[in-house]
C-alpha cells in the first residue's frame, strides 16, 4: 500500500513573534528618530536642522535620555527577532535565496504593475530590502556605539575612520532605514490587506506556501 500523505499543517501568514516585533519596532524607531533629530540639531553636520516640533526630549539632555532609553527597547526587540528568525527558519525560508536576476525581474514587474502579491510570500525585491535593512541595523548599532562611547569603543571609531565619519555613517544609515519605511508604507497602501495580516496574523495557509513559523 502506498503511504498516505501527512495532512497539511496550517499556520498564520504572520506569526505572533513577527507581529509583536514589528509593532514594537515601529514605536521604538519613532522614538529613536525623533530623539536623534534633537541630538543632531545640537551639532548639525549639514546646513539644515529639523523642526523642534519633530524632536523628542525638549533639550539636548532630554534628547539623549530618550535616545538611550528607547535604544535598549530597540536592542532587546532586535535581539529577540534575530534569534527567533535564525532558530525558527524564518530568515532562511522567507528572506533567501534571491539573486540579482530575480531582483531585476521583480523590479521590472513592480514598475509595470505586473508583480503578483500573495500574503506570506516575499518577492525578490522584498527579500533584498529586508536583508538590507537588517544590515543597516548592524551599521547603526556599530556607528551609534562609536558616537556614544568614542573612548571605550575607540577601535570602532578607528574602523569608521574617525568620530566625524562615524556620525555621517550613522546619519546615512538612518536615512536608509527611513527610505525603507517610506517604501514599506507605500507598498502597504497599494496592498491594504497586508496591514490587516500584520494586525491579526491573517488567514491560515498550508505549509506548502511560504509563511512565518
Amino acid at each position: 500500500m502506498k503511504p498516505q500523505p501527512s495532512p497539511l499543517r496550517k499556520r498564520r501568514v504572520h506569526s505572533w513573534p513577527v507581529r509583536i516585533c514589528h509593532w514594537i519596532n515601529l514605536l521604538a524607531m519613532i522614538g529613536m528618530v525623533m530623539s536623534g533629530w534633537g541630538i543632531y540639531n545640537a551639532d548639525p553636520i549639514f546646513s539644515f536642522t529639523f523642526p523642534q516640533s519633530t524632536t523628542l526630549g525638549g533639550w539636548l539632555g532630554g534628547n539623549i535620555a530618550w535616545h538611550l532609553a528607547v535604544m535598549w527597547l530597540l536592542a532587546a526587540n532586535a535581539l529577540f527577532y534575530v534569534l527567533w528568525g535564525m532558530f525558527s527558519g524564518h530568515f532562511r525560508r522567507d528572506f533567501y535565496p534571491f539573486s540579482p536576476r530575480s531582483v531585476w525581474r521583480d523590479t521590472v514587474r513592480a514598475l509595470t504593475f505586473k508583480l503578483p502579491h500573495k500574503l506570506g510570500q516575499y518577492n525578490a525585491v522584498q527579500k533584498l530590502m529586508y536583508s538590507g535593512v537588517l544590515l543597516l541595523g548592524v551599521l547603526l548599532l556599530l556607528s551609534g556605539l562609536s558616537i556614544w562611547k568614542p573612548v571605550q569603543f575607540s577601535g570602532l571609531v578607528w574602523l569608521f575612520g574617525g568620530f566625524d565619519i562615524a556620525r555621517y555613517v550613522h546619519f546615512f544609515a538612518m536615512s536608509g532605514v527611513m527610505l525603507f519605511v517610506i517604501i514599506h508604507v507605500l507598498m502597504v497602501l497599494l496592498v491594504p490587506k497586508t496591514f490587516v495580516a500584520m494586525l491579526t496574523g491573517g488567514k491560515k495557509i498550508s505549509t506548502e506556501e511560504s509563511a512565518d513559523e
